[in-house]
């Protein structure tokens, strides 16, 4: 019988270990689905792993690892794909509110030959107007840059055994999962689900850490703005030429040229455009940087002894 991992990426979540562990169960023990829970626990300063221990003792299906300090989701998922078992890997958030009835659904379509199943939210859920306004600019501008349609996208899917070799087998330290997943190709499918609200516990992610988060995965899988970079250059070149232009003809004319605040206003302008190109610029410098130096993606603590 096929076996199914599901990887539960977890920072401070001592208050959803149990009752996630309890809904997941028992929904893949309905289906009669061949299952085993990987947690990781990302540097979690609270009960975390040790509640994860605890439940590895009472059923050997449940297991966990503990990162040495926060090493952020991505690496947490990477971890949880390097140690997951099974024929098919899903990841889902700790706090449910991916559905897991969804699991379901995608391991049916696993069955049917799928490679990589999708879940795609069909609404938010309760986020603030602000959030949603702030998800929708970024999604659409990711979507632009790379290509891919990044709208109502989220780390919750199912992958096969091929694709996780896949992605394990990429050697870059800065991973963007929800869009390499769609990089790797193999047969793609996707499923739809309703954003459910937490039941316990508060939400880990700030507008600054979710403004950093999309920062740091837009410049880890596309040099799209280092291409916008070049195109404004070209456009600010354009413009000076017909600038440049016009002041020759009314030097000419012997018309005065009237134009200080213009100049000022060009300056700002033009040294503004600068100045952005050049933190750009820096970014993918530090970028390299990360990657030359060759640290792991996250260093593991402790394990449960089931693993």
């Amino acid at each position: 019988m096929s076996h199914l991992t599901v990887v539960i990426p977890s920072y401070n979540e001592e208050e959803n270990i149990e009752s996630t562990a309890k809904a997941i169960g028992e929904v893949l023990q309905g289906a009669n689905i061949e299952y085993d829970l990987l947690f990781v626990s990302d540097g979690s300063k609270d009960m975390t792993f040790p509640k994860v221990v605890e439940l590895s003792k009472q059923d050997a299906r449940i297991g966990g690892i503990q990162f040495s300090r926060n090493f952020g989701k991505e690496a947490a998922i990477f971890a949880g794909l390097s140690k997951s078992r099974g024929d098919c890997v899903a990841v889902i958030d700790c706090d449910l509110q991916h559905p897991p009835e969804t699991l379901i659904q995608m391991y049916h379509l696993w069955e049917e030959g799928y490679e990589v199943i999708e879940g795609i939210k069909s609404s938010r859920g309760k986020e603030s107007l602000i959030h949603k306004m702030f998800v929708s600019v970024f999604y659409g501008i990711m979507s632009k840059l790379m290509k891919i349609d990044m709208n109502s996208t989220s780390d919750f899917k199912l992958l096969d055994r091929k694709a996780v070799n896949a992605l394990l087998s990429l050697n870059e330290s800065n991973t963007f999962f929800r869009a390499l997943s769609f990089w790797v190709g193999f047969r793609s499918t996707s499923v739809e689900y309703d954003v459910k609200e937490r039941t316990k516990g508060k939400s880990k992610w700030s507008f600054s850490g979710l403004v950093k988060y999309a920062i740091s995965n837009t410049t880890s899988f596309t040099t799209a703005p280092l291409k916008i970079i070049a195109l404004v250059g070209f456009l600010m070149v354009i413009f000076s030429v017909v600038l440049g232009i016009e002041t020759l003809v009314n030097y000419f004319l012997h018309i005065a040229v009237e134009g200080f605040t213009t100049v000022i206003l060009l300056l700002l302008m033009i040294g503004g455009c600068i100045m952005v190109s050049l933190g750009i610029i820096g970014h993918y410098l530090g970028r390299i940087y990360e990657e030359v130096k060759g640290r792991p993606r996250y260093i593991i603590r402790d394990e449960t002894d089931n693993l």
